[in-house]
């Protein structure tokens, strides 16, 4: 086995790498992605290893990205694109939406779209509202999408690789936050399938289920609870779409409390299916509702204004203090 310490950029950029070496028909393609290596460098080095026809600059023209990259996957190309920043995707919503998610379904299964839409999301970089969006629950709506969110260096590897390897189309979403955060990763190792959920720290009082970027802060809050004398279960779900019930229901189980983590707006979000999901499942099982931590029902914060929206420590432990309520 080969461990070698990566950021998450470098590990989604070696990614890249291995696939389009490995198969011919693997394309990159977006705003930048060519010599510069893109917004946050996810490219560097890959038009120079494989050449201009393999990994080129686009026009700014997302809804023109995709529908290129429709037809090149409808012809036996396996094209990877890159949508720049979460809110500059939704120019190709239109795409992604008529065309992306119901290729198979419209042509009875004939014809498959093995593509990959990259998107850096979420908040934690300061940026304005245009550059942190978490619009997952858009594409977690959509019948035909594979959504996933990888929280650690490890799955941004293999994840990535699933996702180009997947005859169906895959929304990749990438924590903007979590791209130079290092760790150990295992570039041999076989990957998981996507749909997979991973127990990420055990625990007995409650479960903490979280994606992306709010991994880490699950984590740092089961850690502190830990000092305090109550042991925190985290779940990090990978997996969005297909979500893994046995995973999460099993989790839940055996604590009999959860508490759902994501930056995004709580209103009809992710956030409410899993609560929705885990309740119809575990509902004997609960000793209390499960509770939910999201960003707030407002447009993304000025960035001064941004440590308010996102989830943290003290809000998730305070949700977790709501759970030892007793309920007649």
């Amino acid at each position: 086995m080969t461990h070698e310490k990566l950021s998450m950029a470098q590990a989604l950029n070696r990614a890249l790498h291995d696939e389009m070496a490995a198969d011919p028909t693997v394309l990159m393609f977006g705003e930048d992605v060519g010599p510069l290596g893109g917004v946050f460098r996810i490219t560097d080095g890959l038009t120079a290893t494989f050449g201009e026809q393999r990994c080129f600059d686009t026009p700014l023209a997302e809804s023109g990205i995709v529908g290129m990259a429709v037809g090149l996957a409808m012809n036996g190309m396996r094209p990877v694109v890159e949508m720049q920043f979460d809110a500059f995707a939704y120019p190709a919503f239109e795409q992604v939406i008529s065309h992306v998610a119901k290729m198979r379904n419209r042509t009875r299964g004939r014809v498959a779209l093995p593509m990959v839409i990259r998107v850096p999301y979420a908040g934690g970089i300061g940026g304005v509202e245009h550059h942190c969006d978490s619009s997952e629950a858009y594409y977690a709506h959509t019948p035909g999408l594979h959504v996933v969110a990888p929280s650690h260096p490890s799955d941004a590897y293999a994840l990535l690789r699933a996702s180009i390897a997947s005859p169906d189309p895959v929304v990749f979403l990438e924590p903007k936050k979590l791209y130079f955060v290092k760790d150990e990763v295992d570039t041999t190792e076989e990957q998981p399938p996507i749909g997979t959920a991973v127990v990420r720290r055990e625990g007995t009082d409650a479960t903490l289920i979280a994606y992306g970027p709010s991994v880490p802060v699950a984590l740092e809050a089961a850690a502190v609870a830990a000092q305090e004398g109550r042991s925190l279960q985290v779940v990090d779900l990978r997996s969005i779409v297909p979500f893994d019930d046995e995973t999460v229901c099993a989790a839940v189980r055996s604590t009999g409390r959860a508490v759902v983590v994501a930056e995004a707006s709580g209103f009809a979000s992710v956030s409410s299916e899993i609560v929705a999901r885990v309740t119809e499942r575990c509902f004997h099982s609960l000793a209390a509702p499960i509770r939910r931590v999201t960003g707030f029902d407002i447009p993304f914060p000025p960035p001064k204004l941004e440590h308010f929206q996102l989830p943290g420590v003290d809000r998730i432990l305070d949700a977790v203090d709501d759970l030892q309520w007793e309920y007649p």
